[in-house]
């Protein structure tokens, strides 16, 4: 029988596997798309919200501004239209839009003066207006538009039309209350302010600066 001599007995670490083999033959895992790979689905995420936020303050805007009384929108168009022809007055050139101007000023003194007491009787204070009121019928952007058309030299023709404009909506905002009302004397101011401001809304809708 043969027999094995020490030289010849089989290796018996050959049959041993490394300590890391199942470490090397393991799949290694695969990376996955980094942060910036996200990029497109973050930012648009991102733009998703903001479109919301934007929406929802819309909404509340909105809401807010259909919530006013017509009466306080009222009060709020006459003073924002009387700090605009007040601050804008040195800018006219002509004359006669001059004249006008001067007219609607003392026009809209008398009308706020008078339509004071009548708010108040339904708790409307005219010099402590809401600021969403306020906001609402802010003159800001038109100031905004008047003073490029005075650096452009257009001030007395834009001028005129603007306040055409918002004289015009004034009017429909008189008819609109004056047949909600139940006011006696709202009616009246309501009427008798309509007939004088009529006229001069016309007139700054005609108004031509070419031939004044």
């Amino acid at each position: 029988m043969l027999k094995l001599t020490p030289d010849m007995q089989p290796n018996q670490d050959s049959t041993q596997l490394p300590a890391d083999y199942l470490d090397r033959i393991a799949a290694k895992p695969q990376k996955g798309p980094g942060i910036f790979s996200k990029k497109p689905v973050f930012f648009g995420t991102i733009a998703l919200v903001v479109i919301l936020m934007l929406c929802v303050l819309g909404a509340i805007v909105n809401i807010s501004s259909n919530n006013i009384a017509p009466t306080e929108r009222l009060a709020a168009r006459l003073l924002s239209i009387k700090d605009t022809s007040d601050k804008t007055a040195g800018n006219i050139k002509s004359a006669k839009l001059r004249a006008l101007n001067s007219a609607l000023s003392i026009y809209l003194t008398n009308t706020i003066r008078d339509i004071t007491p009548i708010l108040a009787k339904d708790n409307i204070k005219v010099d402590k207006l809401p600021k969403n009121v306020t906001l609402a019928e802010s003159n800001e952007a038109l100031l905004v538009t008047l003073e490029d058309a005075r650096l452009n030299v257009r001030f007395d023709r834009v001028y005129a039309n603007e306040m055409s404009t918002r004289l015009e909506n004034t009017l429909i905002l008189m008819r609109q209350i004056y047949k909600s009302t139940r006011s006696t004397s709202l009616k009246t101011f309501l009427d008798n302010a309509y007939k004088t401001l009529e006229p001069t809304q016309k007139e700054f809708s005609d108004f031509n600066d070419t031939t004044s």
